[in-house]
């Protein structure tokens, strides 16, 4: 089997900014987004997927607030846009889809227990993990967990995750911890760039790894002394930074692979879906459903 891991909160903000659903007048603008994620989600079982999982950030602040206080809120963020979180928690799980929201954890971290998770049952063959988000590339593994934008079609495997960031899987936290990640609102080390950050941990993987002076690297980065001065002032910053960036495996999502499975939607989902403006939306759901009751017999 082939487990889909889905990154709700990217799917809402993908559809609450996509310039098609703000001229879609069918669904009420409060549920707009939520109409298009819930769609998606539905396409991708009429496409074959059979075990997937959503993650949702029920609020915006998470453990890592206290940790750093200029890490990511909810302010500023467009009141129709916050509305639409718990709605597409709740029409999901009408559809019959597993959802995870997150309180005092990520979505992220959701995605990456989940990844961990599903990784370890040895029916599964795949694990694909459905964001664009950098960070998740951490928890990519060779080819049996990937990391999938479904906007783009690009699919990544850890030779893929190298070749984009230059460092391995594991070694993406520390990458960012230098480079710095403007979306969850730290800002890595003064100095520290893409490319010198990549240089440095290719070669030693992770920050207590990287020699003090730099007279003692054994690769060739431009302003070696500066940087390296940086990371020495600096490095308790840094290692603030790596455990803002480190997704969290355990957190609670209290589940197991077979729970993925989709076996159709739930009464409530005809409700939902006229809300939603589209009565089409359970008569697919229920027609798939047949179809695969069918197929097991």
């Amino acid at each position: 089997m082939i487990v889909h891991l889905i990154d709700g909160t990217y799917e809402l903000f993908r559809y609450f900014l996509s310039p098609a659903a703000a001229f879609d007048r069918s669904a009420p603008a409060e549920l707009r987004a939520v109409r298009g994620v819930v769609g998606s989600i539905l396409g991708m079982l009429e496409g074959g997927a059979t075990h997937l999982g959503v993650a949702t950030d029920h609020v915006i602040e998470s453990f890592r607030n206290a940790l750093w206080p200029d890490y990511k809120t909810g302010e500023g963020m467009d009141p129709l846009l916050y509305g639409q979180f718990q709605p597409l928690e709740a029409a999901l799980s009408a559809l019959g889809v597993a959802v995870w929201p997150m309180v005092e954890f990520e979505a992220d971290d959701a995605l990456a227990a989940a990844a961990a998770m599903a990784a370890a049952d040895t029916r599964v063959e795949q694990v694909v993990v459905c964001t664009p988000d950098k960070d998740l590339a951490q928890c990519v593994r060779g080819d049996r967990v990937v990391q999938l934008d479904r906007r783009t079609r690009e699919l990544r495997n850890e030779s893929a995750v190298r070749q984009k960031f230059g460092v391995p899987p594991a070694s993406i936290p520390d990458w960012l911890a230098l480079v710095g990640d403007s979306a969850d609102g730290y800002p890595g080390l003064p100095g520290w760039g893409a490319r010198s950050a990549a240089t440095l941990l290719a070669r030693y993987r992770h920050l207590e790894h990287i020699p003090k002076p730099a007279s003692e690297w054994d690769v060739s980065v431009r302003g070696s002394m500066r940087l390296a001065t940086t990371l020495a002032e600096q490095r308790e910053r840094a290692m603030l930074f790596r455990e803002l960036a480190t997704l969290r495996a355990d957190a609670p999502i209290g589940t197991d692979v077979d729970a993925l499975r989709w076996t159709g939607p739930r009464a409530e989902f005809a409700t939902w879906a006229k809300r939603l403006g589209t009565s089409a939306l359970h008569e697919r759901a229920s027609t798939l459903a047949v179809a695969r009751a069918a197929a097991l017999y």
